[in-house]
C-alpha cells in the first residue's frame, strides 16, 4: 500500500454503493486521478466537505494496485458563491468540462490547474462579466496547450501595422490588406488586439486585471470560442443547468 499527499480540485463525482463516491480530482503533478471517497455521503463524514464538486482540497491518499482512496482531506477553498448562484455554477461547470477534456492521468497539470483555480476564483468572488471571464480562460488555456496564436504581426505579410483581423485557419492576426483576402477572418478592433496580447503575455495572476468596452468583449468572445473549438476539434456551448 502506497501513501501520498496532493492538493487538487474535484472536477467530477459519481455515487457508488451506500455512502461512497468516486471522484475525479485534478492535481498539479499527477494530472487527473480517480479516487474513492468512502463514506463521504454521510452527514457526519470528515470527508464530506472536502470531496464536493469544485472543492479545492489537500488530500491524503493511499493506493492499492491501480486504485486511489482518500484517507483524509482538508478543504482549502469551496467557492461558496458558485454554489449559491445558478449563472456562476453554469459557467463554472462549462469551464470544468473543458478542463476535464484537456487533462489526462500521469501528466503534469500545474499551469492548467493554476489557470483553472484563478478562473473559479474570478467566477466566485468578482462581479466581472461571466462571458468575459470565459474568453480570457479559453485564450490562456490555448497558450498552455501549445496553441498560442500569433498576435504580434500579420501572419501573411509580417506587418505590425493596421492589424484588423484574426484568422482562425492561419492561427493569428492579419493586417487590413491581408485580412480582406481571407473570407473566414474575423474583424477585430485595436482594443481587442491589445486584450489578446495582454492575456497571452501577462503574469498568470494578473490575466483578468483589465477591462475593455462591451463591443470588444463580444469580439473577444467570438474569436476565443471559434479558435478553441477549432483547436480542440469540438464545439463547446454553455448549457444551462435546470
Amino acid at each position: 500500500m502506497k501513501y501520498l499527499k496532493t492538493s487538487g480540485v474535484v472536477i467530477a463525482e459519481s455515487s457508488m454503493e451506500d455512502y461512497d463516491k468516486m471522484l475525479t480530482v485534478l492535481t498539479p503533478n499527477m494530472g487527473k486521478i480517480s479516487c474513492i471517497a468512502r463514506g463521504a455521503k454521510k452527514n457526519n463524514s470528515p470527508l464530506m466537505a472536502g470531496t464536493q464538486y469544485l472543492c479545492f482540497s489537500d488530500f491524503n491518499l493511499y493506493k492499492t494496485k491501480d486504485t486511489y482512496s482518500i484517507n483524509s482531506c482538508e478543504t482549502i477553498e469551496v467557492f461558496y458563491n458558485i454554489r449559491t448562484d445558478l449563472d456562476k455554477l453554469t459557467v463554472a461547470s462549462f469551464v470544468t468540462k473543458i478542463i476535464n477534456d484537456v487533462t489526462t492521468e500521469n501528466q503534469g497539470s500545474f499551469n492548467t490547474l493554476k489557470l483553472y483555480l484563478n478562473t473559479l476564483y474570478m467566477i466566485s468572488e468578482t462581479d466581472k462579466d461571466l462571458d468575459f471571464i470565459v474568453s480570457v480562460f479559453k485564450l490562456r488555456l490555448l497558450k498552455i496547450l501549445g496553441f498560442m496564436p500569433n498576435v504580434s504581426e500579420c501572419v501573411e505579410c509580417k506587418s505590425k501595422n493596421k492589424i484588423a483581423y484574426f484568422s482562425i485557419k492561419d492561427d493569428g492576426v492579419k493586417c487590413k490588406k491581408c485580412g480582406k483576402l481571407d473570407k473566414g477572418a474575423i474583424q477585430i478592433s485595436e482594443a481587442t488586439l491589445n486584450a489578446m496580447k495582454y492575456i497571452l503575455g501577462a503574469d498568470s495572476k494578473k490575466i483578468f486585471n483589465f477591462s475593455i468596452p462591451k463591443e470588444c468583449e463580444k469580439e473577444l468572445e467570438i474569436v476565443t470560442s471559434l479558435y478553441l473549438n477549432e483547436k480542440l476539434e469540438k464545439e463547446y456551448k454553455i448549457e444551462k443547468i435546470v
